[in-house]
């Protein structure tokens, strides 16, 4: 229960931040990204914001023995730079550019309902569920390859 009070809180204080910096609003981002016209900074000022607060949480993280919420810091244990993140950071960066609103903003925006808004994170949700789908169907047909592979090799077909 406590670990979804302190997620709640933490959804609810991004959302007042992209909020009170102007961020749900995709002109804000638009604005940022065009350097021939009139661009906008404050995306630059709201980014070094948000990284100054990392940099604190990281080295408070980088001493503590356990997070405040949890018996242990969860650490994604790849690292690699592959194909699917390169895939889907291009992706991200072209929808953004495009719409202007990421999915922490778009969905913040919500709220409001928009028809752009709504449409947006309606695609967003079925990018996500049409991903999953293809990495479920991926994984199950390199689970029956490998099965096969492995019947052959125990039967002698494969040396």
């Amino acid at each position: 229960m406590k670990n979804n009070v302190v997620a709640l809180a933490s959804g609810v204080l991004f959302a007042v931040g992209l909020a009170t910096s102007g961020m749900t609003q995709p002109s804000k981002v638009l604005g940022f990204l065009d350097f021939a016209g009139d661009w906008d900074p404050s995306l630059a000022f709201v980014m070094v914001g948000a990284i100054a607060v990392h940099f604190v949480a990281m080295r408070w993280a980088a001493g503590a023995s356990a997070p405040l919420c949890a018996d242990r810091f969860q650490i994604p244990p790849k690292r690699d730079v592959d194909a699917s993140l390169v895939a889907g950071a291009a992706l991200f960066g072209v929808g953004w550019g495009l719409a202007g609103y990421c999915p922490g903003p778009a969905v913040t925006s919500v709220g409001a309902l928009s028809p752009i808004t709504l449409t947006f994170v309606a695609s967003m949700l079925a990018g996500m569920l049409l991903f999953a789908a293809l990495e479920r169907a991926r994984a199950s047909g390199m689970q029956r390859a490998a099965s096969v592979t492995h019947g052959r090799m125990r039967s002698g077909e494969i040396s």
